[in-house]
């Protein structure tokens, strides 16, 4: 299936960050935005209680239904936004690994941010996403 991502590169452009810093998706790409993704099993309750990396594995599960829905896939997606309820780096770094790892090859665009508190009681991680599909 032919894909409407393109990610892009610079050499002028630090090689330490683990993703591509910009991507493009061509006018007849249809955009799907997604809700952050939430560690919510399905009757509600928050998964993986005090559990950065485990929040950030069910959150990408939760992610993955939300686009296979709307008639996409992870390698559609093209840019996230990673919240972690902490001030702790280490903690950024434990969700960061797992969504990172979650996208293999598929190094879009993203931003990893700490903030004070999420929605829903014991929740740390919230994953945004943005995709690009070309329908056939």
């Amino acid at each position: 299936m032919a894909r409407a991502i393109t990610l892009i590169r610079s050499d002028t452009l630090s090689q330490v960050a683990e993703y591509a810093y910009a991507a493009t998706a061509p006018a007849e790409s249809r955009l799907v935005f997604l809700a952050g993704a939430c560690p919510l099993d399905e009757d509600g309750s928050t998964a993986a209680v005090g559990d950065y990396a485990g929040q950030a594995a069910k959150a990408i599960a939760n992610m993955r239904a939300a686009l296979t829905a709307a008639g996409a896939s992870i390698e559609d997606v093209i840019s996230t936004r990673v919240l972690v309820a902490s001030t702790r780096r280490e903690d950024l770094v434990t969700a960061w690994e797992v969504v990172r790892d979650s996208f293999g090859d598929h190094d879009v665009p993203s931003t990893l941010m700490g903030v004070t508190v999420l929605g829903y009681r014991d929740q740390l991680v919230e994953i945004e996403a943005i995709a690009a599909v070309i329908d056939p």
